[in-house]
């Protein structure tokens, strides 16, 4: 098993608190250097030059997704030339009536070198992919490969 970090930094910016007048912009920061300017979504007070974290929740199901279908893609044979996915989170009420991410829907564009799977094994690899997902095993979010 392994472990993941993530250090968040947030300071008050001097706004009206109690008012909830204050910013949510905030650093997301990884041990290896990178990091991001986070904030909430634009309908909830946060600044659209920033990662949301509905947006970024899409994003790791979707590079997840790429990097268990590539894995499995290479243990077939196949030579993945590209890959893009145009994935789409959906923020609604969930079962019990709660905000969540109810729905995930990947949209991946595959282009193969050479042999190219044919549509029904093209299938079997996102599902197995899906099924092996790391993400995708964590969360109850319906998580659908167009």
């Amino acid at each position: 098993m392994s472990e993941h970090r993530a250090k968040l930094i947030w300071s008050h910016d001097g706004s009206d608190f109690l008012a909830r007048n204050y910013t949510r912009n905030h650093r997301i920061e990884f041990p290896n250097g990178q990091s991001y300017a986070g904030s909430a979504a634009v309908e909830y007070g946060g600044d659209a030059a920033c990662v949301d974290p509905e947006a970024a929740f899409t994003a790791s199901l979707s590079s997840c997704h790429m990097l268990t279908f590539l894995a499995l893609a290479a243990v077939k044979g196949f030579v993945v030339e590209h890959y893009e996915d145009d994935a789409v989170g959906t923020l609604g009420k969930n079962e019990q009536g709660r905000l969540a991410m109810t729905h995930v829907r990947l949209s991946p564009q595959i282009r193969f070198a050479g042999n190219a799977p044919d549509a029904d094994t093209l299938k079997v690899l996102h599902e197995r992919a899906h099924r092996a997902c790391f993400i995708a095993n964590s969360v109850s979010t319906i998580v659908e490969v167009a």
